[in-house]
């Protein structure tokens, strides 16, 4: 089980499992605290990010370094890293 997922099926079932861990924990955020300003605050966190991956992912790899391949966080830290000592 440590190899690549390569089943589409089970690639769709885990990112059904994250989708419904996410909505689950934001449901007892929200439920806990019962503030419009926490859930607009957790909210605004997800949504930014998500737009940090999306720029990790693809941003970088289609419009500033065609060489670079996105393999993870971890991966991207050290690309910053690297590039900067370059510069």
């Amino acid at each position: 089980m440590t190899g690549d997922l390569k089943s589409a099926r089970l690639i769709v079932l885990k990112g059904f499992l994250f989708l419904l861990m996410g909505v689950a924990a934001l449901a007892l955020l929200i439920a806990e605290t019962r503030s419009i300003k926490v859930t607009l605050l957790a909210l605004t966190a997800i949504w930014a990010f998500c737009r940090l991956y999306y720029l990790m992912f693809y941003v970088i790899e289609k419009y500033v370094d065609g060489q670079y391949r996105y393999s993870g966080v971890t991966s991207f830290i050290v690309y910053l890293i690297k590039r900067r000592t370059r510069a």
